[in-house]
């Protein structure tokens, strides 16, 4: 049985193969709304398939005209299409990004030839929403912000998966902007995220309550904390107006119970991870020792992990003073980011760098890159990134790749 046909995608069409370098070849699909795209390829055999849940017809426009690109086929299931992309060799591929237009959605993906490569391999897209912004200034403290901190934070996170093989991050708002809390986890969507991770700091009545915690959706709180957030921050907001093209998460749940009820065990799987990781940062209070559960809004995506962090409480003069430093912030994204690996160690997520478990990564110097401020944001120390990778670390240059186990 289709889901609500009124609010989903019900037609795909490829329009365009577009060999974008000489080298990478972009697919341009139309389709009538934003959809729920499932995506994978195969280890043995140069095939990508896309499943576009709802969709009842695809169409071919475009004429392959590439050496890559053997064929196209699809077939029509109960649930869904599936749209079958037959290789000539292994690719490097992008998860399919969506975009709304003004009377259709554009939907995108990207694929990248490698003779180097044996099996089909994709970036992991992790999407980060630093919390508030413009002019929602989230909870205020003395010569503090919420929305300053959060996307300091979210950038601190950025640039280490950027800068790592294998990883994509993207953030839901990279300035000082306002945007309303449906059309943050509805951008993750349309983002294709593999993770959703938001980023948030907290303020209170009493100044000696303080503390980091990590939440989870659900529809009751777990405690009088959650139940606040949820009025105060997530919950007492006028929704967004969805408007033809959106795809509406609390409309469609119904028709996805079972892989809703999935992705909230594997968000707490990488909810507990986090926290895990929070507590060995001795500069670090945790607020609750365990994971959190509140009816926040930006949490609410059908089958994405998503996760809240409340890095601290600004009205806290201990946690303020972390947050308003460098190190303090440092701290609180390198537990998201050592949480978020330990989560995809145990997940292996297929087509990405850790579906074989490996023992380390890669890292790539940027320009004013320290050894000491790597070993810090992966959890290792300086000398065991010299002994590893054999290097004299004030010879250290930007494009030099090191290997940072994990």
């Amino acid at each position: 049985m289709f889901a609500n046909s009124e609010i989903l995608a019900n037609k795909v069409i490829l329009q365009e193969i577009n060999d974008t370098n000489k080298n990478e070849y972009e697919l341009s699909f139309k389709l009538d709304k934003v959809a729920l795209i499932k995506s994978e390829s195969f280890d043995d055999e140069p095939k990508i398939i896309l499943k576009i849940e709802s969709v009842k017809e695809f169409k071919q426009i475009a004429q392959n005209q590439s050496k890559l690109i053997k064929s196209f086929s699809s077939s029509v299931e109960d649930d869904g299409i599936s749209i079958i992309i037959e290789l000539d060799q292994f690719v490097k591929w992008t998860k399919p990004a969506q975009e709304k237009m003004t009377d259709h959605v554009k939907m995108s993906m990207n694929l990248i030839p490698d003779k180097k490569l044996d099996k089909n391999i994709r970036d992991i897209v992790i999407v980060i929403d630093a919390g508030h912004g413009g002019k929602d200034p989230g909870a205020v403290g003395k010569n503090i912000l919420e929305k300053d901190i959060t996307l300091m934070i979210a950038k601190e996170l950025a640039r280490t998966l950027q800068n790592t093989e294998g990883f994509s991050p993207k953030l839901i708002r990279s300035k000082d902007e306002f945007i309303e809390l449906d059309e943050r986890y509805m951008r993750a969507r349309r983002m294709g995220a593999d993770i959703f991770v938001s980023i948030h700091a907290d303020g209170f009545t009493l100044s000696r309550v303080k503390g980091a915690s990590v939440y989870i959706w659900s529809k009751t709180s777990s405690s009088m904390t959650a139940d606040n957030l949820s009025d105060q921050k997530l919950l007492n907001v006028k929704n967004t107006n969805f408007d033809k093209l959106d795809f509406n998460e609390d409309l469609n749940r119904p028709y996805f119970l079972e892989e809703y009820d999935l992705t909230n065990k594997k968000s707490l799987l990488l909810a507990d991870k986090i926290l895990e990781e929070l507590k060995r940062d001795p500069y670090t209070y945790i607020h609750k020792p365990n994971v959190e559960f509140a009816n926040f809004r930006v949490l609410k995506l059908i089958d994405v992990p998503s996760v809240l962090v409340e890095s601290g409480f600004i009205s806290n003069p201990d946690d303020a003073k972390r947050l308003s430093g460098k190190p303090g912030r440092r701290m609180i994204a390198r537990g998201i980011f050592k949480g978020i690996l330990n989560y995809l160690k145990q997940e292996n997520p297929k087509n990405t760098i850790m579906q074989d478990k490996p023992k380390s990564l890669t890292y790539i110097i940027q320009k004013g890159d320290l050894l000491s401020e790597i070993a810090i944001r992966f959890g290792v120390t300086v000398d065991e990134l010299i002994s590893q990778n054999k290097i004299n670390p004030k010879r250290i240059y930007p494009g030099q790749k090191i290997k940072i186990n994990i």
